[in-house]
């Protein structure tokens, strides 16, 4: 049974040139309409996976801190009478850094919200005007400080190894941001993503992305500052004060079933994926036929299930239990490991293991993706 709930909102004022998530740009929205869709999309995964009470709930986007407040306010009074919510439920909501949506911080709050994430990306306003941000940073801070002052549990991002950026301008930067006093940072090397403009314009020659290695010094002083300030990544780009971790996004990387509603959103339940029709009116469109918004619903293999469980667990620090996995999927321990390559690794201090629990070391973190590709048997990749 899912125990996190993520509602997507889909609409942005203005497209990021290096965004790939599914954010729309639109003249106007009914609000009516999508309250009404948006709570027919809830009903059908509480049918579907209901049963226990949600501990966490995101709003995630686009832009959520665009919807009105009383709408946030009718999704989670129909998310706790059709779950009921846990007594210490995280209710998150990721909000752009502008005085406008910053006015509604205590009005969110008043409908539920007890965590909100900030999206800064930059404290350096020639950089804001490169990632295509309609704030400056006077006006994130402003809307830093009206948040902190609205919920219990705040979270910021930023955007570093930009083009040209040299690890004494992100020393600075990242300390500054450390400064603030959050509980939880999430920070993300630039990475051009096809279909965004980002992509067509390093095709173009407009910038020359930063290059790996001194990108990689960046990644490395990024650990060493937030783990010295008392904000050690527990996740590859999240970083954050004991018991301050996002409990919504553990439940992705810990593979726990969650439901997914509105455009484009994603979820796990009962051993299905489910995804929701990415473009917004072809999801309302297909709520107003047939009461949800899926556009596929399919059963995942066992080996499917075990690949992204280990794919997503090996991202955390704590790493994963391979006899809790196997036992989970009823696969031999040997089998969801390449232990040849475990073997090699661990020895040039890449990889730990601890019993039956393995996990990436602070070394090997800059090199995640390439490990992954030789830990994680094919046959389970499929």
């Amino acid at each position: 049974m899912a125990r996190a709930l993520y509602i997507h909102w889909p609409f942005c004022l203005k497209k990021c040139p290096y965004c790939d998530f599914n954010s729309h740009v639109r003249a106007g929205v009914d609000v009516d309409l999508w309250r009404d869709a948006l709570l027919a999309d809830m009903r059908h995964e509480a049918q579907a996976a209901g049963g226990e009470a949600l501990e966490s709930v995101f709003f995630g986007g686009g832009t959520p801190s665009l919807m009105p407040p009383a709408l946030v306010d009718a999704l989670l009074a129909e998310a706790e009478r059709l779950w009921g919510f846990a007594p210490d439920i995280e209710i998150t909501l990721e909000a752009n850094p502008s005085s406008v949506e910053a006015s509604n911080f205590s009005q969110l709050a008043d409908a539920g919200i007890n965590r909100v994430s900030l999206g800064l990306q930059a404290l350096d306003d020639e950089a804001l005007q490169f990632l295509g941000r309609l704030h400056g940073v006077e006006e994130g801070l402003n809307a830093l400080e009206v948040a902190q002052t609205a919920f219990s549990r705040v979270s910021f991002d930023l955007i570093y190894a930009r083009p040209g950026q040299t690890t004494e301008q992100w020393r600075v930067e990242l300390v500054r941001a450390l400064g603030f006093g959050t509980g939880h940072l999430s920070l993300y090397q630039l990475t051009i993503e096809e279909g965004t403009r980002f992509a067509t314009d390093v095709r173009q020659g407009a910038f020359t992305p930063l290059a790996d290695d001194p990108a990689a010094d960046l990644f490395t002083l990024t650990r060493e500052l937030t783990a010295a300030t008392g904000l050690p990544a527990y996740e590859v780009s999240n970083h954050a004060r004991a018991g301050e971790e996002s409990r919504h996004n553990l439940a992705y990387w810990r593979y726990r079933d969650y439901c997914g509603i509105g455009p484009g959103a994603h979820g796990r339940r009962g051993g299905l994926a489910t995804v929701r029709h990415r473009k917004p009116e072809n999801w309302l469109e297909g709520v107003a036929q047939q009461k949800h918004g899926i556009a596929q619903e399919r059963a995942l293999p066992l080996a499917e299930q075990a690949s992204e469980a280990l794919l997503m667990g090996l991202r955390l620090a704590e790493g994963i239990d391979l006899d809790a996995l196997a036992t989970r999927f009823a696969l031999p321990p040997r089998g969801l490991i390449e232990e040849e390559r475990l073997r090699l690794y661990e020895p040039l201090g890449l990889v730990w293991r601890r019993g039956a629990r393995i996990g990436v070391t602070e070394a090997g973190m800059p090199l995640l993706d390439a490990l992954l590709g030789e830990l994680v048997p094919l046959e389970l990749v499929g």
